[in-house]
């Protein structure tokens, strides 16, 4: 584990892993240093971005916080708050996705509702969070060719993620089906229903 300078403002942190980085991500919002402007999680690193700190007292300050989150993540998991994400299955690409695994439809929706799946950092467009946990039955390719525009609330799978597209965008997940939740209201604070850490519950509707 090791930080690392990024750009002209930044250190990188290097966690190592998915729960380091979301312990990591608590503590510096829980009391945010002087100077900080942004905190970007990823699965096995964070992002701090400083222009108004002084570099080396930061990176001091960060790797006191990188070995507090190292030794909280080796204990019992905090837990975090649960979403419940209402879903009509009625996605394009549910049979699709229960003809590739071998499984029913109604297993299928069973499945994708029947575990809790995390938050595990958020990327490709504001509010996109890869929710990590997905059934390994359910590990499905991206489509070969991504639709020009799914709509906003699109409950889809892809590769070992699940994910609730946050508004329109192109993309090439498998849409299982819809919610009416909405996970990203620029007006609200913060704007995104979903943080590194929470936990998410899909319920059929």
């Amino acid at each position: 584990m090791t930080i690392r300078t990024a750009g002209e403002h930044g250190l990188l942190v290097e966690t190592g892993a998915l729960a380091v980085s979301h312990r990591l991500d608590a503590l510096l919002r829980a009391e945010r240093p002087e100077g900080v402007a942004e905190i970007v999680p990823g699965p096995e690193s964070v992002l701090v971005v400083a222009p108004g700190a002084d570099p080396a007292a930061l990176r001091g300050l960060l790797e006191g916080l990188l070995s507090a989150a190292t030794a909280a993540a080796s204990g019992p998991s905090a837990e975090g708050a649960v979403v419940v994400v209402p879903v009509t299955y009625d996605g394009a690409d549910l049979a699709a996705v229960a003809r590739e695994t071998g499984l029913g439809v109604d297993e299928v929706v069973a499945r994708h509702s029947g575990r809790e799946l995390v938050v595990g950092w958020l990327g490709f467009a504001p509010g996109f969070a890869y929710l990590t946990g997905l059934d390994p039955l359910l590990h499905v390719p991206r489509l070969a060719t991504p639709r020009t525009s799914v709509p906003a609330g699109s409950v889809a799978v892809a590769g070992p993620y699940s994910a609730v597209y946050p508004s329109a965008s192109p993309g090439g997940w498998r849409l299982l089906g819809r919610t009416s939740l909405r996970i990203w209201d620029v007006a609200a604070e913060p704007p995104s229903l979903f943080r590194p850490g929470t936990r998410v519950r899909f319920e059929p509707t």
